[in-house]
């Protein structure tokens, strides 16, 4: 007898009889393996636990918001050092737009500003190097908890005293030093990082230093001498005439009792639940951060290209005309020459622009169109800062976009950048330095 006769017959593989099993058929009607219906994907309920522990485990978009950081501080800097010789005329003493004048109009709006705290050139000076000192520390990410309260208080008390001054790129960095403050956008590419991996330090490994805590009191004890001072007006209430009713008060004594907070549960009990908790909800106060600056971009290109598709000008191609040909706007005049007279580029820019704005919400459904507009709309915001001599709004949107970059591209730049500071040349695509980048 040969020796396959004597072998007992061999069973099918051991998937096939395992999903003969587990699937449920009737009785009398066996269901073959090849028609065995795929297994189900997580229902709703498993997709929103999984959601919910995204929300409050995971800090969300950290890369986009050390981008956005360091963008809106180089921004804010680059205009602060621009207009340093006329910082006096714009803001201080010489200002056309008096303090009388200006505390008129705060009286009505309840904007936040500590110029007319004092008044004087002594303290406008000091409020205005403050100012520049507070985006150096943010663009470098050092100790960013301080340092973005202090960009936003200088941001808002210098556009807030002559508030005819700004255009769109400014109101886009008052908003972003605002929503900066509520998200942890110093956790990569920032001096307060974790060093050489950019990532947290596991509880219990090393606790925050004292030098933190010098910082807080000297800033507490500040906040509390403008609280009880009578120099701060009504900049320091408690509750306002307006939505939500809250004043500044509040939110700057809040911030300030976090960080202690923050501070004593990571060197007391950095393995503690309440640390925990308070690491919870600080990852959902930035996702939603993240989320309402999302919103923010998108608001303002639908808002745009909605408003352009009204105008005449847009609809027959002809508004980049005008702008080129107006001495305010032509920094260049050989380019603005240029461009302008070619009258087939500046219809099919017209349109364009046009086009991708109106578009822009709607691509965020598929990701690979939304990262060639989100190219196109930088490219053309560069255009706009040379061709028209609009610097800080180009600048402000391209800052602003960055909540939009894809976080591999941002990690193939980081790689890349760390690279060269090392001094080793970049390591070829899809090598061992491409595994280590998708860490």
């Amino acid at each position: 007898m040969s020796q396959s006769a004597e072998m007992p017959p061999q069973a099918p593989p051991e998937t096939e009889p395992h999903l003969v099993d587990v699937i449920p058929h009737q009785a009398g009607h066996p269901v073959a393996p090849g028609n065995a219906p795929a297994p189900r994907g997580p229902g709703p309920a498993e997709l929103a636990a999984r959601a919910l522990a995204a929300f409050t485990g995971r800090t969300l978009g950290r890369h986009q918001a050390a981008v956005m950081r360091i963008g809106f501080g180089l921004v804010w800097l680059a205009y602060l050092l621009r207009e340093w010789p006329n910082r006096r005329v714009l803001y201080g003493d010489r200002s056309p737009w008096s303090m009388e004048l200006a505390q008129r109009l705060l009286a009505d709006n309840g904007a936040f500003t500590v110029l007319p705290w004092f008044g004087g050139r002594l303290w406008f000076e000091l409020v205005y190097h403050l100012a520049v000192l507070a985006a150096v520390a943010v663009v470098l990410g050092w100790r960013t908890r301080a340092s973005t309260v202090l960009f936003m208080v200088t941001v808002l008390s210098l556009q807030n005293r002559d508030v005819f001054l700004g255009d769109g790129g400014d109101n886009v960095v008052h908003l972003m030093a605002v929503y900066l403050v509520f998200t942890r956008c110093a956790e990569v590419w920032s001096l307060d990082a974790p060093p050489a991996s950019g990532r947290e330090v596991p509880p219990g490994r090393a606790g925050p230093g004292w030098g933190g805590v010098v910082l807080w009191a000297v800033l507490g004890a500040v906040l509390a001498a403008c609280q009880l001072g009578d120099f701060s007006g009504e900049s320091l209430t408690w509750t306002a005439r307006t939505f939500p009713y809250v004043g500044w008060a509040p939110l700057f004594w809040g911030l300030w009792a976090v960080a202690g907070l923050w501070w004593a549960l990571g060197r007391l009990r950095p393995d503690g639940e309440p640390r925990a908790v308070l690491d919870a909800l600080a990852n959902m106060v930035h996702n939603c951060a993240m989320l309402v600056i999302a919103a923010e971009v998108v608001l303002i290109y639908a808002t745009a290209g909605w408003y352009k598709v009204q105008g005449s000008r847009w609809q027959d191609g002809t508004a980049l005309y005008y702008p080129v040909h107006l001495d305010y706007f032509t920094p260049w005049p050989w380019l603005s020459g240029l461009v302008g007279s070619a009258l087939v580029p500046v219809f099919l820019i017209s349109y364009g622009t046009v086009i991708v704005q109106v578009a822009f919400p709607f691509t965020l459904l598929n990701r690979r169109v939304k990262n060639a507009l989100l190219a196109v709309m930088m490219a053309e915001h560069l255009g706009i800062a040379v061709m028209l001599g609009l610097p800080v709004f180009s600048l402000a949107m391209i800052a602003a976009d960055a909540v939009f970059l894809p976080t591999g591209a941002l990690l193939w730049v980081g790689a890349r950048v760390r690279r060269i500071r090392q001094g080793r040349p970049p390591a070829a695509r899809g090598g061992p330095a491409a595994d280590r980048v998708a860490e």
